[in-house]
């Protein structure tokens, strides 16, 4: 057992015992990676799912945000105002979705010394039996070694059942089952060895072992590529006008998806960087687990767009209610002006009644002087003139005395 202890331990030797314990049920490493990635995964899911609840909801709001920036655009202080007022309201974390994802990520720190130090968290042996271990060894088999340190354990795992006899007398009270060593092959590939990168140096063999460990961090990079496209399409997809209706257009402008888009490069490039300088195992579980997210983002994505569904269904039936008002106002104004071009009414004033018929009689005292100007020859500014009000006023009630004869002026040519 453990007898030294660390903070980093409290994470660490959990991870160990229960990636012990599968390795002793499949009696295969690689098998027990894959189990140890999926329950990892299953008990991420909780967070995993409040992260995609979060960044549905930053995308949601993207219509409101953009239109925030577009207003006070000369205003940067204003527009933090209102968005952190907005997430406030709407009750999402400005900060909380990208926190929650970066979670899983934490997990690979702990796992990595699970996977680089099997002696110790996987074999359970102390840290004085450790040492003597590969002491043992390098006297015994120095060749087994690598000139990276980091690695010994596993190199001394996969050859201490060879030296099981020399290890037994030089070291009192070692587990037998740590003589027993490790297996670290799976479908012919050795996943405790880094892969190697450079297929065109002189110790790359054209082997199955070295592009099958070739592949496993390609797979790994590929499957965060395909797992944070397939999260972005469905972020983008919660992101609606004002009908209810996907607006593509915003959603491909917004900020979260220039971030998404980046970090849609930057994490696979990560992995893959991870992938050949590290041991293969680790590329192995991060397959595992971009595999399992691309299942469940979308169940999750089905799962919280019920809601946003609901609302974008009320929005478009608001938005189609409205519309149909609106074109019954419509046809009803167009009935009302065909059946009543003049635009009388049983609500038409007296005065405006009046005024209406005084502008009626004059466009056809106006229409019959033209007439008659252009039958005698007269010209057009006569006619014109003839037409003006003599004061230059067109109606002018208050002047109209007990004699008024609106004709008494009228050109001579028309009482002929």
């Amino acid at each position: 057992m453990i007898l030294a202890f660390n903070l980093s331990d409290i994470v660490t030797v959990p991870f160990g015992w229960l990636l012990a314990q599968l390795y002793h049920f499949t009696d295969n490493y690689g098998a027990a990676l894959i189990i140890f990635a999926l329950a990892v995964q299953a008990i991420l899911t909780p967070i995993n799912a409040k992260a995609k609840k979060g960044m549905m909801g930053m995308s949601r709001l993207t219509p409101q945000i953009q239109d925030i920036q577009r207003r006070y655009a000369n205003d940067p202080q204003k527009q933090q105002e209102l968005t952190q007022k907005l997430y406030q309201e709407q009750g999402v974390s400005m900060t909380g979705g990208c926190l929650w994802s970066f979670i899983p990520m934490l997990i690979l720190i702990p796992l990595y010394s699970v996977i680089r130090q099997p002696l110790t968290y996987i074999l359970m042996e102390t840290p004085e039996h450790v040492s003597e271990i590969i002491r043992v060894m390098k006297e015994l088999a120095p060749e087994i070694f690598s000139k990276n340190s980091y690695y010994d354990q596993v190199s001394a795992a996969q050859a201490i059942h060879l030296y099981a006899d020399q290890l037994r007398a030089a070291i009192p009270g070692i587990s037998e089952a740590t003589l027993l060593g490790m297996n670290f092959n799976f479908l012919g590939i050795n996943l405790g060895a880094i892969p190697q990168f450079n297929i065109f140096s002189a110790t790359w063999v054209w082997d199955w072992a070295h592009i099958g460990a070739f592949l496993i961090p390609c797979l790994s990079a590929g499957s965060q590529v395909l797992q944070m496209w397939i999260s972005q399409k469905t972020n983008n997809s919660v992101i609606t006008n004002d009908k209810g209706i996907q607006d593509e257009e915003t959603a491909k402008n917004s900020q979260a998806a220039q971030t998404s888009q980046t970090m849609m490069w930057m994490m696979p490039l990560m992995s893959l960087w991870i992938g050949f300088t590290l041991s293969a195992g680790l590329s192995l579980y991060w397959f595992i687990g971009g595999v399992f997210r691309m299942i469940t983002d979308p169940i999750m994505t089905n799962h919280y767009r019920k809601i946003y569904d609901a609302e974008d269904a009320v929005r478009l039936q608001k938005a189609l209610e409205q519309e149909r008002i609106e074109a019954e106002k419509e046809r009803v104004r167009a009935e009302r002006r065909a059946a009543n071009p003049d635009g009388i009414t049983a609500n038409t004033s007296k005065k405006k009644l009046e005024k209406q018929q005084r502008d009626q009689e004059q466009a056809a005292k106006a229409a019959a002087a033209k007439e008659y100007a252009a039958r005698k020859g007269i010209v057009e500014e006569v006619a014109q003139e003839e037409n003006a009000p003599l004061s230059g006023v067109s109606e002018r009630p208050f002047c109209k005395g007990r004699n008024y004869d609106p004709d008494r002026y009228a050109p001579k040519s028309m009482e002929e």
